[in-house]
């Protein structure tokens, strides 16, 4: 979340980043500033009454050693009234900073100034395209068909299992899927990161204090009885960790990695998006976090998007850099990149990484802390993350980017110490 602070000092700034974003209305602003500005007013009243009561508490003893019990009666009357006034007070500060930090929920982060400003996926900017797309002589089959005919996964015994974008991977595609897991873990370590492996389901203040609530409810699954939610990405539980945190000046920068599962409920999805596995319910994926000094943050940024790369460029995957576009990039981040992979097969870009900048605003939200110096008060981190990576579609962009006519599918041979094999017969 915001700083409120900030939010008082330049609401038109807040108020135009909501609508940069697409992300509410800007009239959260106002209701907000009425919120705050209630509560601080009932609180100088409280005081104010608190300070008369305290006044009447203390001469009623004096009163009555003077015999003047009419009027220490009076001071008792006064103070009872004033009692019942207190509490009202109290109530209404209660009320106000409820509706307060609910609203603060609401309020999305502030783009960077090097974000386009621009509200759908036209208005990204490609800032770079990295390797040539693969030519045939043929015509290059899609993953689905390139799977199903070397029994890769499995979609319908998948759907009749779970259902629907829930695949059965089987064989060399299982393999495929063990060996990715190794390879991006191990490239990861090699970068620096701490590997961790994260429980699988978080808590409601873990889903809100990474952003997930309030603004992306339809997309979790959800364990009613428990309060669980199976986590939609690593990121959840990997920033999560530091939660409620002071760490020290020396402990900086954090570098996370971690492999899980993800599970996401997708609502809405349809058409050649979901086609395969271009889109499922549940996959893979390797997930990079950091947490970094206020200053360092968009160095890191550039960083970790390059550790997202170095994969691409190891795998030997044509893909393009898109800096997004202020509404097309989420509600929690300032700045987002996303990678795209070449899938020869469907002839389109398919995204396998987004690497993101929130600066302080899931930090203020965790309330994850460092101190400057040892006795200096603490201030709040920044925090990033980036798919480091995701696995459906980099499975597909390497299917379908390595078929031969033939029908043999031939892997980067970076990835042939992890499968055993190289070669897709």
């Amino acid at each position: 979340m915001l700083d409120l602070e900030e939010i008082r000092s330049n609401p038109r700034r807040v108020k135009e980043a909501i609508r940069a974003k697409g992300a509410g209305s800007p009239d959260l602003v106002d209701a907000l500033l009425e919120a705050d500005e209630e509560r601080r007013a009932a609180i100088t009243k409280k005081q104010e009454a608190e300070e008369r009561r305290n006044e009447a508490s203390r001469q009623i003893g004096a009163l009555k050693r003077e015999g003047k019990d009419e009027e220490a009666q009076k001071r008792i009357d006064e103070t009872s009234r004033l009692k019942e006034k207190i509490q009202a007070l109290d109530d209404t500060v209660t009320d106000a900073r409820n509706r307060q930090e609910r609203l603060l929920l609401d309020i999305p982060n502030v783009p960077h100034p090097s974000v386009p400003v621009g509200s759908t996926e036209d208005d990204n900017e490609v800032e770079e395209e990295v390797g040539d797309k693969p030519s045939f002589d043929f015509d290059p089959q899609p993953h689905w068909e390139l799977g199903e005919h070397h029994q890769l996964f499995n979609f319908e015994r998948g759907a009749k299992v779970t259902g629907s974008g829930f695949p059965f991977y089987t064989g060399a595609g299982a393999r495929l899927q063990r060996a990715l897991l190794n390879f991006f873990l191990d490239a990861a370590h090699n970068r620096g990161y701490r590997e961790v492996q994260p429980p699988l389901f978080v808590n409601e203040d873990s889903a809100r204090g990474t952003g997930q609530l309030p603004d992306k409810e339809d997309l979790m699954y959800e364990m009613p009885r428990d309060g669980f939610f199976p986590v939609p990405t690593a990121e959840v539980p990997l920033t999560n960790y530091f939660r409620n945190d002071i760490l020290s000046a020396d402990d900086l920068p954090e570098k996370l990695c971690a492999y899980t599962p993800c599970w996401r409920r997708e609502a809405g999805s349809y058409g050649a998006d979901v086609r395969g596995l271009n889109r499922l319910h549940q996959f893979d994926k390797v997930e990079l976090v950091h947490v970094v000094h206020p200053d360092d943050s968009y160095r890191a940024l550039e960083a970790l998007r390059q550790d997202a790369e170095h994969l691409l460029d190891l795998l030997n995957l044509p893909y393009r850099r898109l800096l997004m576009c202020t509404g097309d990039m989420g509600f929690t981040q300032a700045k987002k990149y996303d990678l795209e992979v070449w899938s020869a097969g469907q002839e389109r870009w398919l995204e396998v990484s987004s690497v993101s900048n929130f600066e302080a605003f899931q930090a203020r939200r965790m309330q994850i802390r460092y101190r400057p110096e040892p006795e200096a008060k603490p201030e709040l981190v920044h925090t990033l993350n980036g798919s480091g990576l995701a696995f459906p579609r980099i499975v597909a962009a390497l299917l379908e980017n390595n078929q031969r006519e033939d029908g043999r599918i031939v892997l980067p041979e970076v990835l042939a110490e992890y499968t055993g094999f190289q070669v897709i017969e």
